[in-house]
């Protein structure tokens, strides 16, 4: 029978080799994604890409197979691989060329925010809202990627032929 630590000590690599294999999924995918993009439409891809990280995240409430995880990392990792292109891509087709700089560097000042709000606040959320519930914080930032997912819906469709 395993020690406590000793199942610790198991989990920890299993969860190192779920991150190696979902990074994996993301350096893969995008290698992919540049043609799901031209051929569905950057919006369209996108929100295939997020609806599919939503559900891997929240699957990870349901797996009791180990291995089963790998599922649902690939899932994250399609996700992250659009979050880290599409939204600049997107964006980056409506500005014009002599204020690209000036956009994006806006642009990102909404991305970085809410990673400094979050950082500084989750862990009160964490504590006091989900009561240290990590299979909860989980499967609710699967219902945010969800929900991001439909509100590229609102995102004007541009079925273009340009790469991302």
């Amino acid at each position: 029978m395993k020690s406590n630590e000793e199942k610790r000590k198991a989990g920890t690599e299993w969860g190192g080799l779920c991150f190696a294999f979902y990074s994996l999924v993301t350096f893969l995918f995008a290698l992919v994604l540049p043609a799901l993009a031209k051929k569905t439409g950057k919006r369209n891809a996108h929100l295939a890409c997020l609806a599919i990280g939503g559900t891997g995240l929240i699957a990870v409430m349901f797996v009791s197979n180990p291995y089963a995880l790998l599922v649902s990392m690939a899932a994250v990792g399609i996700a992250w691989t659009s979050i880290l292109a599409m939204p600049y891509a997107m964006f980056a087709a409506h500005l014009p060329p002599q204020r690209v700089g000036l956009y994006m560097g806006i642009f990102n000042f909404f991305i970085v925010i809410p990673e400094i709000i979050a950082s500084l606040c989750f862990g009160w959320v964490m504590t006091h809202v989900l009561h240290d519930n990590r299979l909860a914080a989980v499967a609710i930032g699967g219902g945010m990627l969800m929900l991001a997912a439909l509100l590229c819906l609102r995102i004007k469709n541009q079925h273009s032929t340009q790469s991302t």
